[in-house]
């Protein structure tokens, strides 16, 4: 996909359908995208490059997009696979080209290519300054751990547009019946989503500029209504909930665990509540994730196994602590035919997060769900529409 974004900048974005886990970990049936710029000013530039799984479509529509122009830079961005993964085709294909990135990026170079780039070739910018292409001039704003080392982002100062490597993107097509946020959201916390304090300083920073279109490394150009796309990234990274609401996490061996959670779920979405629930031995681990950061409150529910927590709460809690979580309401339900341990086990986890309250009691089923536990549940359901 080629895109006149401004005059003399196309935007390239390649579209990847078929690769099944995005980082060898989150699903994205939908796919992804790799997303590259041009500049045909009076210098030429390049922006970024793309994973090797689109080495051939990426190198194709650089050279319909430079419109036979050699190209006099290669600014890089982010030096992460999906993005880095064709600039030693660059440099082969334009060998006398200027790579143009930070001190992190040429410490990094040579972990990601096997060609030796000359110390002249080689154009280190700092915070603040700016590279001349002639009528758009970019200047560039250190992102450092938005998610990796050396990111950085650049403004456009002649046609307002913020490029912000992997801040803002998003799973999936260009186009697609599935909403901008949730995708993203999900994007968010399970890429960057432990660097909320770096985002807020970007944020901090870009927030005094005019900005017209956003683009990112991954997912749409964002060229309308940005205060919304802004204000998403800034409640994900101060770790506020986004929504009032409750997830439901559960983790069952044989289902009574289970069971107890869809009746919870039925009750709550009877009295309105905004209720997703997740059985943790099924799901994508990411899309609860993406719920448990969304929501206000959450409801752990963890079969007991082996004196200690089911497998797949086990690795649902880790993934949150790994991810900051933090600022939420929390529910123990713990299930164990004679010694039900879960709910103990559980809060050793939670006891680590920041700013964590807790619903006062522990429900506690013994094998298969009783009367008593169904009474329990209203002062539960009472808690969890706070």
């Amino acid at each position: 996909m080629l895109k006149q974004i401004a005059n003399n900048v196309t935007f390239i974005g390649i579209e990847d359908t078929t690769l099944d886990l995005f980082e060898g970990l989150y699903k994205v049936p939908n796919g992804v995208t790799y997303n590259s710029v041009v500049f045909t000013d009076e210098k030429a530039a390049i922006m970024d490059t793309a994973d090797k799984r689109v080495s051939d479509e990426w190198m194709t529509l650089i050279k319909k997009a430079l419109k036979d122009r050699e190209p006099d830079y290669l600014i890089i961005s982010h030096m992460e696979p999906d993005h880095s993964a064709n600039i030693e085709n660059i440099l082969r294909e334009y060998p006398n080209i200027k790579i143009v990135g930070n001190a992190k990026t040429f410490q990094m170079l040579p972990n990601f290519i096997t060609i030796s780039v000359p110390q002249e070739q080689k154009i280190e910018v700092k915070d603040g300054e700016v590279l001349d292409l002639g009528e758009h001039k970019l200047k560039f704003i250190m992102a450092p751990m938005v998610h990796w080392p050396e990111v950085m982002m650049s403004y456009d100062e002649t046609d307002k547009l913020l490029f912000t490597a992997d801040a803002f993107g998003r799973f999936g097509k260009f186009v697609t019946d599935l909403d901008w946020v949730d995708e993203a959201r999900r994007y968010y916390f399970n890429i960057v989503g432990k660097y909320g304090a770096q985002v807020q300083k970007i944020l901090k920073a870009v927030a005094p500029v005019e900005v017209k279109k956003i683009i990112p490394l991954h997912g749409p150009v964002l060229e309308s209504n940005l205060t919304y796309y802004r204000n998403r990234l800034n409640i994900w990274s101060s770790y506020e909930p986004e929504d009032k609401g409750v997830t439901i996490a559960c983790a069952s061996i044989h289902g009574n665990t289970r069971e107890y959670a869809r009746l919870l779920k039925e009750e709550l979405v009877s009295m309105g509540a905004k209720v997703s629930l997740f059985d943790l031995s099924r799901c994508d681990i990411s899309e609860a994730v993406e719920s448990a950061f969304r929501f206000n409150k959450i409801i752990l529910m963890s079969s007991t196994y082996d004196a200690d927590l089911y497998p797949p709460m086990k690795a649902f809690l880790n993934r949150l602590l790994a991810k900051n979580y933090q600022n939420r309401g929390i529910a123990f339900v713990e299930n164990g035919s004679w010694a039900p341990a879960a709910a103990k086990k559980m809060q050793e986890y939670t006891d680590k997060m920041a700013n964590i309250s807790y619903y006062d009691k522990v429900i506690s089923i013994r094998t298969t769900v009783k009367q008593s536990n169904i009474e329990e549940m209203t002062d539960l359901i009472n808690w969890a529409k706070e």
